[in-house]
């Protein structure tokens, strides 16, 4: 009896133990827990009234953060990184709404990049944006102020890097390119009519549109289209010329316009001439022929560089090249030379007078000056004054004193000069060829200047191939002379 009893109280109390536990547990569920509403989507209103950007404060969620089940998409330290970011690819979209029954507004989100997609806290009114994200301006108008707008420009060098686009790339969700390169529209002619820039990055953009070839129109970053239409690139006409240094560096480049095809049958310049008029055609001796014009001293000048053809893989490059390309072509650094020029005071040097430099100078100069400048106007300069460099350069550059030319020198196969005297240029170990150098002025020297004294000046001196003296072109149209 009392066993039967001890039994029934055990079970008693057991049962009214879980249902005791149980009943605890429901309590405790029912209050971590939100449940959240029917999704709305939100992509029918306005996309660009839609950008945002993470606060910082929440994390994202694959669902409503209270909801059961939901789990930690990026967390709230991650959140604070895309809100600091310095990239428009951590902008977020958002595009749905979710509202719990405690009233939070649950926003999915979307970076611009597709990267972290989720549900993050929006503050308690539908239709604004709080809590974990605040509402962004992804880029900054700038069409009121910048200059290029209402200008024409063209393509700078056209290709597949930088093309236009519906939006700036990642300022608006899923921004595509309007064509994948602009090469087939080369020479075409664009209207700027926008200018923003990017507000994370500070990279400008042009809104640019193109009448020829309406597809094209859309946002192309500035420093791809140019407001020099003269240089204009023509995949079907021109070619692109690099001239790049030792380390690979660009140092300058050009484009040559206008070519002329090569005649397949003896391989030379077509006679009479035909204009090449399609990417791929055969311009290299059209190009070579131009070599003297377009990559002499003049366009190098002041870059203390000089383009040597003889160079390994220069000829080579020229002769092959084809409408539409590229050329890389190598160019060495000159030596740097300092000239001591008769000083310009107190009106002491009258126009039309050839400068010179004193014995001592000329101990400086590896070859010796055949053909000084004569400037073209008197210095107005005090006696005794003291001139900024600028107040050098610039009389020296905008009176005739830009440029001094050596007298032509011969050089061997190896390189060794064996003549100083183009009348005396001697076979010696194979050919010789004609060398001379060009000093272009470089910058002037600030100092206190003496009726007869000295205005110093730097030169840059780049050693030529072929006479200085001549117009000849020599037998390989760069400007030499060879003798046999």
């Amino acid at each position: 009896m009392q066993s039967s009893l001890k039994k029934s109280l055990y079970l008693g109390l057991a049962a009214l133990s879980f249902s005791g536990v149980a009943a605890v547990s429901t309590t405790a569920s029912a209050k971590s827990y939100a449940t959240a509403g029917a999704y709305t989507s939100l992509e029918k209103t306005d996309a660009t009234k839609r950008n945002v950007e993470s606060t910082g404060t929440n994390a994202l969620y694959t669902k409503p953060g209270t909801v059961k089940g939901a789990k930690v998409v990026a967390s709230k330290a991650t959140m604070a990184k895309l809100a600091s970011s310095k990239k428009s690819a951590d902008y977020f979209r958002v595009y749905g709404q979710k509202t719990t029954n405690r009233g939070s507004v649950y926003y999915r989100v979307v970076t611009m990049n597709g990267k972290y997609r989720g549900y993050i806290y929006g503050g308690k009114t539908a239709g604004t944006f709080a809590g974990g994200i605040k509402s962004a301006e992804t880029t900054t108008d700038k069409t009121a102020t910048d200059p290029t707008v209402g200008k024409t420009v063209t393509f700078t060098t056209p290709g597949k890097t930088n093309v236009t686009w519906t939006a700036p790339k990642y300022t608006q969700y899923k921004a595509s390119k309007n064509v994948v390169s602009t090469e087939p529209f080369a020479g075409d002619t664009l209207k700027v009519t926008k200018a923003a820039t990017k507000t994370r990055e500070g990279s400008l953009y042009y809104y640019v549109e193109d009448a020829q070839h309406p597809s094209v129109s859309g946002w192309i970053y500035s420093k791809a289209v140019t407001t020099d239409t003269s240089v204009a690139f023509n995949q079907a006409k021109d070619v692109k010329v690099n001239f790049v240094a030792a380390d690979g560096s660009v140092i300058k480049s050009t484009t040559l316009k206008g070519l002329t095809k090569n005649n397949d049958a003896n391989n030379a310049i077509s006679n009479p001439a035909v204009s090449a008029d399609s990417k791929g055609q055969s311009v290299g001796y059209d190009v070579q022929k131009q070599a003297t014009a377009a990559w002499g001293n003049p366009l190098l000048t002041g870059t203390g560089y000089t383009y040597d053809p003889a160079v390994a893989g220069n000829a080579a490059a020229i002769v092959a090249a084809k409408t539409g390309d590229t050329l890389n072509l190598t160019v060495t650094k000159g030596d740097q030379v300092v000239m001591g020029l008769q000083a310009y005071v107190d009106n002491g040097v009258a126009a039309g007078t050839q400068l010179t430099t004193t014995a001592a100078d000329d101990t400086k100069l590896p070859l010796q000056i055949s053909a000084f400048p004569k400037v073209t106007a008197a210095f107005a300069g005090a006696t005794g004054a003291d001139y900024a460099a600028s107040d050098v350069y610039n009389f020296l550059s905008t009176n005739g004193a830009t440029k001094m030319v050596s007298v032509d020198y011969a050089k061997d196969d190896s390189g060794t000069v064996v003549a100083t005297d183009a009348a005396t240029a001697v076979k010696a170990n194979g050919k010789v060829v004609l060398y001379h150098t060009v000093y272009t002025l470089e910058r002037g020297v600030k100092g206190t200047y003496a009726k007869d004294g000295k205005a110093q000046a730097f030169y840059t001196a780049n050693e030529v191939k072929g006479t200085g003296v001549t117009t000849d072109t020599g037998s390989n149209g760069n400007g030499s002379s060879v003798f046999d």
